[in-house]
């Protein structure tokens, strides 16, 4: 039984016990064994902990402390990574908000894991911050070959660079599946026209919806455009944009989920 992403993301991490099914991360299960589950691990669960009166780097070598065999040439390598050799040497009570949560991924990833696992990671963050969030967690996927599980609200976010979604209604999931699949799936025939005068089309082409005095919308398969485009042609209706409308993460999303309040 699923609760919502927060919780999910504990039951995950064993940080919550499970009541019924199982989580099983590189093959160890979770609970029966921990410790080999979450050793290619790293996590950030709601807000990254660290010590404010501490500069960047003094917070990263504590965090290397628990680890075995952290090099200071890893630590190096990870500050480089989320982009904080300039400021890594500050203490963290003067980092703006992006860059602390740079620096709780920079502790997240100081022993190489394989999946990292980040709960609401733009929380808070002005536009330049998410653009850097975004730029850093493709870099870490493609870079340094990682897998990353991201717990968010903002879908349009999440649109821009994740690849597969799990969508949770009401403490279920109710879809998994890569997300130019899920949007495939609910995408409607909706072709979006620009013409010199929208107005006039109404007595051309029937069940069309018009946007404003330009433009208009109507449900056919693609195959129906070509014929109508000679339509408007030869009625001498000037066109000057023709496109089919691309579901966003958000449509689908509302779609799948009938669009009631959840979690």
């Amino acid at each position: 039984m699923v609760h919502g992403k927060t919780t999910t993301i504990k039951l995950i991490l064993g940080l919550q016990s499970i009541t019924s099914g199982k989580v099983t991360i590189n093959g160890y299960d979770i609970e029966k064994e921990f410790t080999h589950a979450i050793k290619k691990v790293g996590a950030i669960v709601e807000n990254p902990d660290m010590y404010m009166y501490l500069s960047g780097y003094q917070n990263l070598k504590l965090v290397a402390n628990l680890y075995k065999g952290i090099t200071k040439e890893r630590i190096d390598e990870v500050v480089k990574l989320v982009k904080l050799e300039n400021r890594i040497h500050d203490k963290v009570s003067k980092y703006s908000l992006g860059m602390r949560q740079r620096l709780g991924i920079a502790q997240a990833i100081l022993h190489e894991p394989n999946l990292l696992i980040l709960d609401e990671p733009t929380n808070g963050l002005d536009p330049e911050g998410i653009k850097e969030m975004r730029e850093l967690l493709v870099d870490l996927a493609t870079k340094e070959k990682m897998a990353i599980l991201i717990s968010s609200h903002n879908l349009a976010e999440l649109d821009n660079f994740c690849t597969k979604v799990c969508i949770i209604k009401n403490g279920e999931v109710i879809e998994t599946s890569e997300i130019s699949e899920i949007k495939k799936e609910t995408s409607q025939d909706l072709q979006l026209f620009e013409v010199d005068d929208a107005n006039l089309v109404k007595n051309i082409i029937k069940d069309i919806t018009i946007m404003d005095n330009h433009r208009f919308k109507i449900n056919v398969p693609k195959e129906n455009v070509p014929e109508m485009i000679e339509k408007l042609v030869e009625n001498k209706i000037k066109i000057y944009e023709v496109k089919q409308e691309e579901k966003t993460l958000e449509d689908a999303f509302f779609e799948k989920t009938g669009g009631n309040v959840i979690e």
